[in-house]
């Protein structure tokens, strides 16, 4: 069986997920999940249970000093490495999945030594024809970012950049403008992990970067609850859960049924009507 992923243009893809998503939902629904967490194959099992409920999916590739994480990734993470998993190994699963029939966008979150440690532009091209369709690295800043961007582009992939509450207006005035496939909010400083309620500020938050933002806007960090993921669908154009899709399925015993039946409460808290 061929992989017809190793083609797709991963702005294209990841726009018409935006697009199909709004006409049903008041935004774009993107869990997070580690591979390799518990085990290689029931990572796969779980994110194949929450593909038909999701419009985009964040995989984590794990790194050993995962900076921006909560302690429910982290330990996630961890567990991934203790069993041995690899970069390779989680292109590899992205081929997997492909080829398991899961065609909704892929975005690998994974830190950047790993990436360096790998080659950047093998890790790119082989992220391409594995699947990928686009990155999320936390630890590489815009400023630095220019080799990583112009090998992403090179295979029709996108870096997706961050945006926190603390950005200043230059910031958001430089970086807004020329972001591709989408702008990841993170919602709180500080790391990811489920929170008790939606910061206050948010909205004004997201109407600041709204005034240069070319693509969609998804927020992350803090949201748990089919309540939370409305009141950030009513303010962004996607909302991204992590810390708590990753508990759910950690403490249950049939994980992926679990996993699938969290992503969507999550998908009807976000429906319109």
């Amino acid at each position: 069986m061929t992989n017809t992923f190793e083609t797709k243009n991963g702005r294209s893809h990841i726009a018409a997920a935006f697009a199909q998503a709004q006409e049903t939902q008041s935004a774009a629904l993107m869990p997070y999940f580690t591979l390799g967490f518990p085990d290689r194959a029931t990572s796969l099992d779980v994110v194949e249970a929450i593909a038909p409920y999701s419009d985009l999916i964040e995989l984590g590739v794990p790194f050993s000093d995962p900076l921006a994480d909560g302690p429910t990734i982290q330990r996630s993470t961890q567990i991934a490495l203790e069993n041995g998993t690899t970069t390779a190994d989680c292109l590899a699963m992205v081929r997997e999945l492909r080829l398991r029939g899961v065609d909704k966008p892929f975005l690998l979150m994974g830190y950047y030594n790993p990436i360096l440690a790998y080659g950047i532009e093998t890790y790119v091209r082989d992220a391409a024809a594995a699947g990928a369709d686009g990155f999320i690295v936390p630890d590489l800043p815009p400023e630095e970012a220019d080799e990583f961007e112009q090998a992403a582009q090179a295979a029709d992939l996108v870096l997706i950049p961050f945006l926190a509450p603390t950005s200043n207006p230059e910031r958001i005035a430089t970086i807004a403008p020329k972001a591709q496939g989408f702008i990841y909010l993170v919602s709180v400083a500080g790391v990811t992990g489920a929170r008790s309620q939606v910061q206050s500020d948010l909205g004004e938050f997201v109407a600041r970067v709204r005034e240069y933002a070319r693509v969609p806007l998804a927020v992350g960090f803090g949201i748990g609850t089919p309540e939370q993921a409305a009141k950030v669908g009513a303010l962004a154009d996607g909302v991204i859960v992590g810390s708590a899709l990753v508990s759910v399925a950690d403490k249950a015993e049939a994980k992926s049924e679990a996993a699938g039946a969290f992503v969507a409460s999550l998908q009807a808290g976000l429906k319109k009507g």
